[in-house]
C-alpha cells in the first residue's frame, strides 16, 4: 500500500493499524521504548488517534503569569491540519486540556489530543468525540499553576523523546510514537505484519494449531 500525503496515511493507519503492531514493529527497529506511560488512556475506549506531534512544554508558576497561561493561546492558535497537540513538563496536579481546548484544536484541524497530565471538562469533550488521551479527570486548572513555556520542542516523557512532527498512533492500548525517521520504514512492516496477522486469525479460527500457525506466519 502506498499513500501520497499525510491525510492518505493517517486514513490508512487508522484502518489497518493500532498501536500494539506498530510497538511491535519499533521493537525490531530496536526502539524499545516508544511507548508513553500506561495510565495515559483514552477518555472513551472507542477513540483513536493518528497525527503529527504538535509538542507543547509546560512548566509549574508560583504565581499567575502575565499572559494567564503563558504561551498556551499561541500553540492553541498554531496548530495545524493532522497535529496532535502534546503536553509535558509539569507534575500531573491540575488539567492541562479542557473542552473549549478541543473546540479550538478541531477548528483548526488538530486530530486530537495527548497529555502526560489530567483533562477536565470530560463529558463535554467526549460528547464532542475529540480524541482525548490522558491520566484522568480532573477538574483543577492550570490557571496560576501552570503556564506553557515553549512548544514545537523536543519532550521528554518518562523516558520517551517525543519530537516535533513524529507520529502519535493512540487507542485503547495506549500512545505510541514513531518516530519520523522511520515511519515509511515502519508502517509498511506493519501493514505487512497486519496481513500476516489477518491469515493467523483465520488459521486460529479453522481449528489450526497454535504451533503450525506460528510457523506459518511468524506471529501470534
Amino acid at each position: 500500500m502506498e499513500w501520497k500525503n499525510d491525510t492518505e496515511l493517517f486514513a490508512l493507519m487508522r484502518k489497518h493499524l493500532f498501536s500494539s503492531i506498530i510497538g511491535d514493529v519499533l521493537d525490531l527497529h530496536d526502539r524499545h521504548h516508544q511507548f508513553l506511560p500506561a495510565n495515559c488512556r483514552p477518555l472513551a475506549p472507542h477513540m483513536i488517534v493518528v497525527g503529527r506531534a504538535m509538542t507543547v512544554l509546560e512548566h509549574d508558576v508560583d504565581e499567575l503569569p502575565d499572559p494567564p497561561f503563558g504561551k498556551m493561546l499561541e500553540a492553541l492558535d498554531d496548530l495545524k491540519e493532522n497535529e496532535v497537540y502534546i503536553a509535558a513538563g509539569c507534575p500531573p496536579s491540575y488539567a492541562l486540556w479542557g473542552e473549549l481546548m478541543s473546540t479550538a484544536a478541531r477548528a483548526r484541524g488538530a486530530v486530537g489530543a495527548v497529555m502526560a497530565g489530567y483533562a477536565r471538562d470530560v463529558r463535554a469533550i467526549v460528547s464532542m468525540d475529540f480524541p482525548t488521551f490522558c491520566y484522568g479527570s480532573y477538574g483543577q486548572d492550570q490557571r496560576g499553576r501552570g503556564q506553557v513555556v515553549d512548544y514545537r520542542v523536543p519532550l521528554v516523557i518518562e523516558g520517551v523523546t517525543v519530537n516535533p512532527g513524529d507520529i502519535l498512533i493512540g487507542d485503547v492500548d495506549g500512545v505510541v510514537v514513531l518516530p519520523r525517521e522511520l515511519e515509511v520504514a515502519v508502517v509498511t512492516q506493519a501493514l505487512e505484519q497486519a496481513m500476516k496477522e489477518n491469515t493467523a486469525r483465520t488459521m486460529l479460527q479453522n481449528g489450526a494449531r497454535a504451533h503450525d500457525v506460528f510457523t506459518h506466519t511468524g506471529v501470534l
